[in-house]
């Protein structure tokens, strides 16, 4: 662990962190395959091979991968369904609302950074996040993606924060690498995609079980 820090900015990843999406993110996927007369993947499937944006989702469910001739296609039908459908099951963490409450009326500055389509970030955090996130990036093609760490520091320019007074929060290998390459402190969320064991095996050290157990992490600055 290391000694305290003086944390005045937070940056969450959104799917499996802020956002249970897995439902509609399963749903899309699905809707593509059975759009390409192809057999249907579980929903555990797909909760599996989420993390790191649209284009690897789509490689990962087609019997081709990335060069499966109907990638082009998939890729489009996916975009398409998804920018209509992304909220139609899709809910905040139980407890997530109140601690964005309490970060913003204490003065904390955050922002979203994640590997979903940057359409879906803005228009999710519009949804279930009005006035609460002060920066929203996702993968816009302009940008190398997560665990690059062009996006983290993108956002922190956004709201003016250096490195070493933030934190990351995420649920994933991706996460973990992510603040690791930008050089920010992370802690690792047991209620998203990923189980514990296996963030353990990746090198994750902190953890919360929910957000109240977050908040106290973020506010000890003890990470």
């Amino acid at each position: 662990m290391n000694t305290t820090r003086n944390c005045s900015a937070v940056l969450f990843d959104l799917d499996g962190t802020l956002l249970n999406t897995i439902d509609d993110l399963a749903a899309s996927a699905n809707h593509v395959l059975e759009f390409l007369g192809l057999p249907v993947r579980s929903r555990s499937e797909i909760q599996s091979f989420v993390g790191n944006g649209i284009v690897k989702l789509i490689s990962r469910i087609l019997p081709g991968g990335a060069d499966d001739p109907r990638f082009e296609a998939a890729d489009r039908e996916f975009r398409a369904y998804y920018n209509e459908h992304c909220a139609d099951r899709t809910k905040p963490y139980p407890g997530i609302l109140p601690l964005l409450e309490n970060l913003k009326k204490d003065g904390y500055r955050t922002a979203i950074v994640s590997n979903k389509a940057d359409f879906a970030v803005t228009k999710l955090s519009e949804i279930y996040f009005p006035g609460l996130i002060g920066a929203a990036v996702g993968e816009d093609g302009r940008m190398p993606k997560k665990p690059a760490p062009d996006m983290p520091r993108k956002a922190l320019s956004a709201i003016k924060v250096p490195p070493e007074r933030a934190v990351y929060v995420g649920d994933s290998e991706v996460d973990i690498q992510t603040a690791e390459n930008a050089g920010i402190d992370c802690i690792l969320v047991t209620w998203g995609f990923r189980e514990e064991a296996f963030l353990r095996a990746q090198g994750a050290k902190v953890f919360a079980s929910d957000p109240e157990e977050l908040e106290r992490w973020i506010r000890s600055g003890k990470f």
